[in-house]
Parts: structure tokens; C-alpha cells; sequence
């Protein structure tokens, strides 16, 4: 059963408390790094992109199409800093384009 505190605390303190406690941070790194993806790749890389996935430290990004896949292939460094950038941590060591 949960521990009642009879403190005060922010929500912000009891949200990161309760992933620690429940180890949801892996989850939730894979949430962000597709949200991530998204974001920083704009609509003409999104629409080509058919699937995004974390694992581990490795991002896994599929795409249709093969030109696309083969300029990207060329940026594969800057992506990684851009994606951990806006993730504020280091999350993606690699990646992988399919």
C-alpha cells in the first residue's frame, strides 16, 4: 500500500516521485523521443515516416522512402545531438534508419 505523506508538496514533486518509485522513466523516454522525432523533423520528414521506436540508448526510425533515408543516414550525428537536446538528457546514443 502507498505511504501517505501529511506534508505539502508540489505536484511536480509527487509526479517525478511517483515514476522513480513505479520505474516509468524507460516509458516515458520512449514517449518523448517519438515526440521528439516529430517535432524536429517537420511535416515533409514526418509524412515518410511510418515508425518511430526506442530501445535502449538505440532510436529506431522507419521510412518509405529510401532517398530520404540515404540524406539522413548523412546528418545521423546531428540528429542524435538535436533529438538529446531537445530531450534535455542523453537518451539517444544511435540511430538506426529503416
Amino acid at each position: 500500500m502507498a505511504k501517505r505523506h501529511n506534508e505539502y508538496r508540489s505536484l511536480q514533486d509527487a509526479l517525478k516521485e511517483f515514476v522513480s518509485e513505479n520505474k516509468l522513466e524507460k516509458g516515458l523516454e520512449k514517449i518523448s523521443a517519438r515526440d521528439a522525432w516529430k517535432n524536429l523533423m517537420g511535416n515533409g520528414v514526418n509524412s515518410y515516416t511510418t515508425a518511430v521506436e526506442l530501445k535502449g540508448d538505440t532510436l529506431y526510425v522507419s521510412l518509405s522512402s529510401s532517398v530520404l533515408r540515404n540524406e539522413l543516414s548523412f546528418g545521423k550525428q546531428k540528429i542524435i545531438e538535436m533529438i538529446n537536446e531537445e530531450l534535455g538528457s542523453e537518451v539517444v546514443k544511435k540511430v538506426v534508419l529503416r
